[in-house]
């Protein structure tokens, strides 16, 4: 009996051991720009904080750059469970909810500082969760910035933009807002832009000046419009499965420090379009044009139309939400 009893402590204390050494929650964060962009700061920051407060419980694996998969993949990669995070920009998630349609109606928000507040409001966080039943939960917004249109040429009137050829994110209002303008929009994997641009497969992009700057598109773009035509968010996006299964305290500190990176984020994205739209005017590679009042106005009437296309699809209370946001204080 001795024998026996001695056995049983050994091997409690065995499994004991083994539950002490479990391997750590691996959580894959895959993204498909580099390190220096917003995105990629956040998710580095997301990395060294979870290891700094969950120790061996979690590991945060950052592939930047498509080094896993590109942006047309990584929806299909997270559903399948091949990787645990990714921060798709707003534009990807229209097949899944038709409400996220809304970030991409041209000159919706007046800045920065509006869209801040619309993601902050009732309606811009019930939207995190519109697609939970789909198998995806949103833990944030990451800001990438307002958008600019860059061109071979210089693009200061609606009609500037007719017949060339831009690319756009697989986006139906995107596509709907580059018809409006007589151009000829062409869906395209983030990572073929720049070939596409050098070898005038496409004429132009929209992109933030983070994005300009750091996949040197500006180096084979004359001009770039400070338009501030829409804005460049990403959702950071997780599987429903996957999150609900986490131990309800590790959940609890991943989704604080999800807050505090994404406070953090959104500022530095500021900072960094600031600083490099500075370099890309010190370059001398590309002419940064700036639009009088009158031409903006004309700008906004010409992609006017796309709002009441997709009205129905987006919800008007949601528009409405998003807009009041241009007034608040």
């Amino acid at each position: 009996m001795r024998i026996f009893a001695s056995l049983a402590v050994v091997a409690g204390l065995l499994a004991g051991g083994s539950a002490m050494a479990a391997d750590p929650i691996v959580i894959k964060f895959s993204h498909v720009v580099a390190d220096s962009t917003p995105k990629g700061q956040g998710a580095l920051m997301f990395q060294k904080l979870a290891a700094e407060r969950l120790g061996d419980r979690v590991k945060v694996e950052v592939y930047p750059n498509s080094q896993l998969f590109g942006d047309g993949k990584e929806m299909e990669a997270l559903a399948l469970g091949d990787v645990q995070l990714i921060a798709p920009s707003l534009s990807k998630f229209d097949r899944y909810t038709k409400k996220l349609q809304v970030f991409d109606l041209p000159f919706l928000f007046d800045d920065i500082a509006a869209v801040d507040r619309f993601q902050a409001s009732d309606t811009g966080r019930g939207l995190l969760r519109s697609m939970e039943k789909k198998g995806f939960i949103g833990l944030g917004y990451w800001h990438n910035g307002m958008k600019q249109l860059s061109a071979n040429k210089p693009l200061r009137m609606p009609e500037d933009a007719k017949g060339l050829k831009f690319r756009i994110q697989a986006s139906d209002v995107l596509l709907a807002q580059f018809e409006a303008l007589g151009s000829n929009p062409q869906k395209m994997a983030f990572s073929e832009v720049y070939q596409a641009l050098q070898t005038g497969a496409i004429d132009g992009a929209e992109n933030p000046y983070s994005n300009l700057y750091s996949q040197k598109f500006f180096e084979v773009q004359k001009y770039i419009t400070e338009s501030n035509h829409g804005v460049l968010d990403y959702m950071v996006v997780t599987n429903t499965e996957f999150w609900n299964g986490l131990p309800d305290d590790v959940r609890a500190e991943l989704e604080k420090i999800m807050g505090e990176v994404t406070t953090a984020v959104n500022k530095m994205a500021n900072d960094i379009n600031e600083r490099d739209k500075k370099r890309i005017a010190e370059s001398g590679s590309s002419e940064i044009l700036t639009l009088t009042k009158d031409e903006v106005s004309a700008w906004r009437k010409a992609m006017a139309p796309v709002w009441t296309k997709f009205e129905g699809e987006i919800g008007k209370d949601v528009i409405d939400a998003a807009q009041a946001s241009n007034g608040a204080r």
